[in-house]
């Protein structure tokens, strides 16, 4: 006979450890398209811009994906989850079946290579940031991630003419290939570029809009 239920006992969602942690991917999943519903929503009414919307959609598709792979034994695809949970958030359906932010879907450059290069270079963008924000210093921690988001940048017709790119080469050509592997930037170069690569993740959606 089951133990009678508490009406002051909190209500759990779970009570093994396995199950817990599955609930809470699902949960983060759920979040994850309600958040792209309303990002889409806000750039199709300008409340965000081409260059505010590009690297949080991107982030978001990465996550999305990450989330996947962790509950596929209970989803079997996207359409079955937000059924499941009766989410009715076509806008964020429609971006996660294209795959890429809607500033590459509708590129002036379009094409599908085209398509796939800008998803690339924007995850270099977020890779590296996120690298400095993490506080790596050293030429051998930064020197490849640099070197893939510079190999992206080439990519792209006319992009030796941006600013952004030419800062970023410069940081690859000239600091880093200048150090030992185990030497580290200091902190003021590390605010530098940040301040760069920030400013070069910004021109970089401007130019393809």
């Amino acid at each position: 006979m089951s133990a009678p239920l508490s009406l002051d006992e909190e209500a759990r969602l779970y009570t093994t450890m396995p199950n817990g942690k599955n609930t809470r991917s699902l949960a983060t999943l759920y979040g994850i398209v309600v958040a792209l519903d309303y990002l889409e929503r806000a750039y199709v009414r300008d409340s965000v811009t081409a260059a505010e919307y590009s690297p949080a959609c991107t982030r978001l598709l990465s996550q999305y994906k990450t989330m996947l792979k962790l509950v596929s034994d209970d989803v079997t695809s996207i359409e079955q989850f937000m059924s499941r949970y009766r989410m009715d958030h076509p806008a964020a359906l429609h971006r996660l079946k294209v795959g890429v932010p809607a500033t590459v879907e509708h590129s002036s450059e379009a094409g599908p290579e085209t398509g796939k290069w800008v998803a690339e270079t924007t995850q270099s963008f977020i890779t590296f940031m996120d690298a400095i924000k993490l506080r790596l210093r050293a030429k051998d921690q930064l020197h490849p991630i640099l070197q893939e988001l510079v190999t992206g940048y080439a990519r792209f017709k006319g992009s030796k003419d941006w600013e952004g790119r030419s800062k970023m080469v410069g940081w690859y050509v000239i600091t880093l290939n200048g150090m030992k592997a185990s030497e580290e930037i200091t902190e003021e170069q590390s605010r530098q570029l940040m301040f760069d690569v920030d400013h070069a993740y910004a021109e970089f959606f401007r130019s393809l809009s």
